[in-house]
């Protein structure tokens, strides 16, 4: 495995084609949607080429394939935090250590809980500018009178698409999980 390359995995989901970046380190982005220009951004982050690694993309492309048909809870694929500044890393790490499938936190709780002193308002952009969203769940966390917003997929309407699936909200009526 050529650790100074990135290799990208596509898994077809109701919510668009999701993108897997994989270092040697481990899942470095995600995005909702594949296409030669997202993959060329995120290579040109990391300051690395692609290179066609299905071998090193396999164990998150099943996993992502699992967790959109609702068989996954937890994501076991290492993550590779190099993108994030010390401060995204330290509120994203805690959101990806201490909030499971199927729960959800405010923005004020995963600021609290961080010990950044970072305020609930900057939380938000945080979320925004996480890189590995669904891995790392920003989608679970929630303003404190309703879903709040979402940067991912279509917006707010993946991020209840994505809470629906955990479990977290009922299925409305026209959804098909």
């Amino acid at each position: 495995m050529d650790s100074s390359t990135v290799a990208f995995a596509t898994v077809p989901t109701r919510l668009g084609d999701v993108l897997a970046a994989v270092t040697a380190d481990g899942v470095a982005a995600t995005h909702f949607r594949d296409g030669s220009r997202v993959r060329a951004r995120i290579a040109a982050r990391l300051g690395m080429p692609a290179a066609d690694d299905p071998v090193r993309t396999a164990a998150v492309r099943e996993e992502l394939a699992a967790y959109f048909r609702g068989e996954l809870k937890e994501f076991r694929a290492p993550v590779d935090w190099r993108l994030m500044s010390p401060l995204q890393r330290q509120v994203l790490g805690t959101l990806h250590a201490t909030v499971p499938y199927g729960e959800v936190v405010t923005y004020g709780e995963l600021a609290a809980r961080s010990g950044t002193g970072v305020p609930a308002r900057a939380i938000g952009s945080i979320m925004g500018g996480n890189a590995i969203p669904i891995i790392v769940p920003c989608h679970r966390v929630v303003a404190s009178n309703g879903l709040g917003g979402f940067s991912g997929g279509d917006g707010v309407e993946s991020k209840r698409w994505l809470l629906t699936l955990e479990g977290h909200l009922p299925p409305t009526l026209d959804w098909d999980l």
